[in-house]
């Protein structure tokens, strides 16, 4: 009886130490758990990039801010002229004859339409990249009667506050609606974005904030085609036989012949013979 007891007891007290020894592992695998948290951005992400396929809704107003002030340059050669038509029908029907035939008083001119291409992105593939020394700082009403550097000055002055869970800042920048702020320690934007929110008096008045990480994007993909200018063509070919502005009232007069296909030209550059002109395409105000 005794020989089964000590067997019985021996088999526990194995049980308790592999026991103990599994609750070591998973106290340590919660510590490391806890630990690796710390250095995460405190939303969650999209495990996937974020790609612009270059449509965006009609019914909503984009805001201006979107939009860039990129220009686009198109070089044109010699013996050519750009002609823009107020409607853009009106330079589809003119590119559906390639050979154009201009009558004059003592001769005919030839002269080839062609569509003007521009490059166009039509897809942006963007990976996010949290920074872990900056954060966005969202939440300020449009309506502050404060100055740029005067809303600069206010925030510096509040995060740059131990009490108020901040550091030394090294950087910072108005962005639209929002401003971004850069410390000397990861450890000061980490704790900023764990709290979330902030009262912070502002401009006179009591306004709440919200610190978010700042995520950055860096471009891994992106896709370009040329695609032809809405309201342009391109005639070339053009014979020396007038000078620049003979040329210019006679090619108007043609395109804008509705029995010619044309319509009403809204600008025409005429670029002569042995030169090279430049077109310079900017968006149109939204």
């Amino acid at each position: 009886m005794s020989v089964i007891l000590d067997d019985v007891l021996c088999t526990l007290q194995e049980e308790q130490t592999r026991l103990k020894m599994k609750l070591q592992e998973l106290q340590k695998l919660r510590r490391e758990l806890r630990d690796s948290t710390k250095d995460k951005v405190p939303f969650p992400m999209p495990e996937v990039p974020l790609v612009f396929r270059g449509h965006t809704e009609e019914s909503q107003e984009v805001p201006k801010y979107l939009f860039s002030n990129l220009q686009m340059c198109c070089p044109l050669p010699g013996s050519s002229a750009l002609v823009t038509f107020d409607d853009p029908k009106v330079a589809e029907q003119v590119l559906r004859k390639k050979v154009h035939k201009i009558d004059m008083e003592e001769c005919r001119l030839l002269v080839e339409v062609q569509p003007l291409e521009l490059p166009s992105m039509t897809t942006i593939q963007v990976s996010n990249q949290p920074d872990g020394q900056r954060v966005l700082v969202s939440g300020i009403p449009s309506g502050l009667e404060l100055k740029e550097e005067e809303l600069l000055d206010k925030l510096e002055i509040f995060f740059g506050k131990a009490r108020n869970g901040g550091g030394d800042v090294e950087t910072r920048e108005l962005l639209q609606g929002s401003v971004m702020l850069g410390f000397a320690k990861e450890e000061v934007a980490q704790n900023l974005c764990q709290i979330g929110q902030f009262r912070v008096s502002l401009g006179g008045q009591q306004v709440t904030l919200k610190v978010s990480p700042y995520v950055s994007g860096k471009i891994q993909k992106a896709e370009i085609k040329c695609q032809p200018v809405a309201r342009s063509v391109l005639v070339v070919n053009i014979p020396d036989v007038l000078d620049s502005q003979e040329l210019h009232d006679i090619l108007e007069i043609h395109f804008q012949k509705p029995t010619r296909g044309g319509g009403e030209v809204e600008d025409l550059t005429v670029v002569p013979p042995g030169q090279q002109g430049l077109a310079v395409f900017t968006s149109e105000s939204p």
